[in-house]
């Protein structure tokens, strides 16, 4: 190696640590966070305080050397009328953001107070959308007028790999001499974004034996997978879920400290600015909730991007009560696999009874609900001028201070 080539690490790689998959006993843990300790000069005690069993871990993560710590808080009570979320529910979230919590729970309080939440799941899959390139455009669009009638046999090379994932329906999109194949599938309780695109590779090397495609890739990026994009309005990544609640006048007055004609005229201002900022969807702060939600829950945290893509809607009504609610066309949630049985996530999904099979919807429902609280309650405190207020009260805006209440 020569004297100006980057060096990687300065020890010899016998003394480091294996970083494989077999490095999950207790001893590889401890022995790599050591390594890591000397390495970096640092002390690792509150990683290292972990109660996460090592063997639990497989298939989580890599290279592992213990866990962090979020502040877990808790909000409601939130009541909800749903197909599958019924009753009162205490909401887990977990986040570092000072006057988060607070804020969910007195919408939920408020939308209780009001009745509870109607809570409905409309589509309900997941997708991945392999891209195949062809000669030209005429071997493209022949491609994709013939590929629907192939349905039954791609299904069933896709299902093959799978005892719970189902493909419900193939949509061809050409771009060219290119066919972005839109493969929808049905994935239960699980995210199971792995398991279906180890289904659709299935399939599409039939299709590859079978047509006059050169190659394929197994994501276009059309399936919007943890990213922002206008085609989730539409759904078909994940659970289209809808929560909406009338609220009289009298209780937003008691609760929010707001005028129903105020909330709705936020709403119309905001909206045009959103529009001018080529925002998607449009909403007050559903990334807050989903991903203090997904933290706790044990959700992929990154779906946050594409989860996020919805639409709230805030109306006065002729009798002068109050309307709102939102649509989450994209909601990608889990009560089975991936981090769900991890420890605390585990629990936090026990709180809602929303873990293991057959809960999933029921999960959705209850996160659409909770987003509504907190749409209601951010809107409130901007309309009625106590958002830096209650930053101030519960927050942390000044670092190395204790907050104080406003005078």
């Amino acid at each position: 190696m020569s004297d100006d080539e980057p060096r990687v690490m300065d020890e010899p790689l016998e003394l480091v640590p294996r970083m494989s998959r077999q490095g999950y006993s207790r001893e590889q843990i401890d022995k790599r966070r050591a390594w890591l300790e000397a390495k970096c000069g640092v002390e690792l005690r509150e990683v290292a305080a972990t109660t996460l069993d090592p063997e639990s871990l497989r298939g989580n993560i890599e290279n592992p050397i213990g866990s962090v710590q979020m502040p877990l808080g808790v909000a409601g009570p939130l009541l909800i009328h749903g197909q599958h979320a019924q009753g009162s529910f205490y909401v887990p979230l977990a986040t570092t953001e000072g006057a988060l919590v607070r804020s969910y729970e007195r919408g939920m309080v408020t939308l209780s107070r009001a009745g509870g939440v109607t809570t409905r799941v409309g589509r309900d899959e997941n997708r991945v959308c392999p891209t195949f390139v062809f000669d030209g455009v005429a071997e493209a669009d022949d491609f994709a007028r013939e590929l629907p009638s192939h349905l039954e046999a791609i299904r069933a090379e896709a299902e093959s790999t799978t005892r719970h994932g189902r493909l419900l329906r193939l949509e061809c999109h050409v771009i060219g001499r290119e066919v972005i194949v839109d493969f929808g599938f049905f994935t239960g309780d699980a995210h199971g974004m792995n398991m279906i695109v180890k289904a659709a590779n299935k399939a599409c090397a039939w299709i590859m034996q079978h047509s006059a495609a050169r190659r394929f890739y197994v994501f276009s990026g059309f399936e919007s997978e943890k990213k922002s994009a206008g085609n989730l309005l539409g759904g078909g990544k994940g659970k289209r879920v809808v929560a909406g609640a009338r609220i009289k006048a009298s209780l937003l007055r008691t609760h929010l400290h707001v005028e129903p004609s105020q909330l709705a005229d936020l709403w119309h201002r905001t909206v045009l600015g959103s529009i001018h900022a080529g925002t998607i969807g449009y909403n007050g702060h559903f990334a807050n909730g989903l991903t203090a939600m997904f933290i706790a829950l044990g959700q992929d945290v990154a779906n946050v991007a594409n989860a996020a893509v919805g639409v709230n809607s805030m109306e006065v009504l002729e009798n002068g009560d109050f309307y709102a609610s939102v649509t989450l066309p994209s909601l990608t949630v889990a009560t089975i696999g991936g981090g769900t049985a991890l420890g605390t996530s585990r629990e936090c999904l026990q709180m809602l009874d929303c873990f293991g099979p057959g809960r999933a919807a029921r999960l959705a429902e209850i996160m659409a609900a909770s987003l509504l609280a907190g749409e209601l309650s951010i809107g409130a405190a901007i309309a009625s001028g106590e958002f830096v207020a209650a930053h101030e009260m519960y927050g942390r805006n000044r670092p190395g201070t204790e907050p104080r209440p406003p005078s």
